[in-house]
């Protein structure tokens, strides 16, 4: 009877080592990113419900996502008490679309501990994607509970810089750099923050700021053009809109704007070079892109391209008031006789004898018949 109840105890030490050493490998295969192997031993485990949030976790690793909600669900029903498997199986559940799921998830779990700030700030996260306003509520919560939480601090301050509601903004922003100043979210909100409010300069520095901190982007780099073109700094105006440009290499208004930039610091030939590139592609209504082209081109004496510009620009928008008038001068510097330059603003005053331009042509017409007639004598 001994040697049978030793060997029986044996066999359940061997077991239990077995088992250990199952468990033990199916944990470093997990660690070690082998997670379809790890599944698979982690099955051959006997008391299932002890890695049924394992097997969950690595099927999350491998993008199955119906079999690690099963898998969580069972380690739910096995230990309802376990907050952090409920907490995974909720965030998966938002991933997945599961909003209504995940919702009621998060609820109960800010019913058994109100004071965790993430439960409240993954339920915002949750009711915003189902455009809920009452997300603001929770991310602002999780930041009462959590003063350094950078995520729910985020929320709440790009709430408040949407709305303008700048100083709030500010407040929640500066909030969040104490505890984390390279913040590049909160970096680019503060920058936005002043470019809404038209401190143009400020927000250069915080622009800037994400540049250092690597943040190249399209958008960075719009907007920081955009600023330097307000602080009347046109070449790194163009430098930074330059880059942004290799974001998106046939973005016609970028073109255009960069070629109004090059005609403010009368760099008229990079200003026609890129004025032409975005006519070419652009496809809506171009008189006023055709007008500034025509003046660019009167600005380098090509007084006949300044003419067909400005044709072009009628046909395009012929309601254009100002159009017809930059025609009529650009054709003044063009002609060289009197009467072919006299017969341009009679011949606008007949086309377009409502234009507030009249007066002006009247008044040319006076000035040149009478040096028509001193040049006589």
């Amino acid at each position: 009877m001994r040697k049978f109840l030793f060997v029986v105890i044996l066999l359940v030490i061997f077991k239990t080592e077995a088992q250990t050493s199952v468990l033990n490998f199916a944990d470093s295969l997990y660690v070690n990113g082998n997670f379809s192997k790890a599944i698979e031993h982690y099955k051959t485990y006997d008391n299932q419900s002890e890695v049924y949030d394992k097997i969950a976790k690595a099927y999350v690793a491998i993008g199955n996502y119906d079999l690690a909600l099963q898998n969580y669900e069972a380690a739910i029903n096995a230990n309802a008490d376990d907050m952090l498997v409920k907490y995974e199986y909720a965030k998966l559940l938002s991933k997945t679309k599961k909003f209504k799921a995940a919702s009621k998830t998060f609820k109960t779990l800010i019913k058994t501990d109100s004071l965790n700030p993430n439960y409240h700030y993954e339920l915002g996260l949750v009711l915003e994607k189902q455009k809920d306003s009452t997300a603001l509520s929770y991310y602002k919560t999780a930041f009462n509970l959590d003063q350094e939480h950078q995520k729910a601090i985020y929320k709440v301050a790009k709430h408040h810089v949407k709305k303008r509601h700048h100083e709030i903004a500010e407040n929640y922003i500066n909030k969040g750099l104490e505890s984390y100043e390279n913040n590049a979210e909160l970096i680019n909100l503060k920058a936005l923050n002043y470019y809404w409010q038209e401190k143009y300069l400020i927000a250069s520095k915080w622009f800037e700021k994400l540049l250092e901190l690597g943040q190249s982007t399209e958008f960075i780099h719009e907007k920081l053009s955009l600023c330097y073109a307000q602080e009347y700094e046109f070449k790194k105006a163009i430098k930074h809109r330059k880059i942004a440009l290799k974001f998106n290499p046939y973005d016609a208004s970028a073109m255009f704007v960069i070629g109004t930039y090059y005609q403010k610091i009368e760099d008229f030939i990079n200003a026609e070079k890129f004025m032409e590139k975005a006519l070419k592609l652009l496809n809506t209504p171009l008189d006023h892109e055709y007008q500034r082209l025509g003046v660019v081109y009167n600005h380098q004496k090509r007084h006949k391209d300044a003419i067909e510009a400005f044709n072009i620009a009628l046909k395009e928008n012929p309601n254009n008031i100002s159009t017809p008038f930059f025609l009529a001068r650009t054709k003044e510097e063009y002609y060289k006789d009197y009467d072919a330059k006299i017969k341009v603003y009679e011949d606008f005053k007949k086309k377009y004898p409502n234009n507030l331009f009249i007066k002006y042509a009247e008044h040319r017409i006076s000035e040149l018949k009478q040096q028509q007639f001193l040049d006589q004598d």
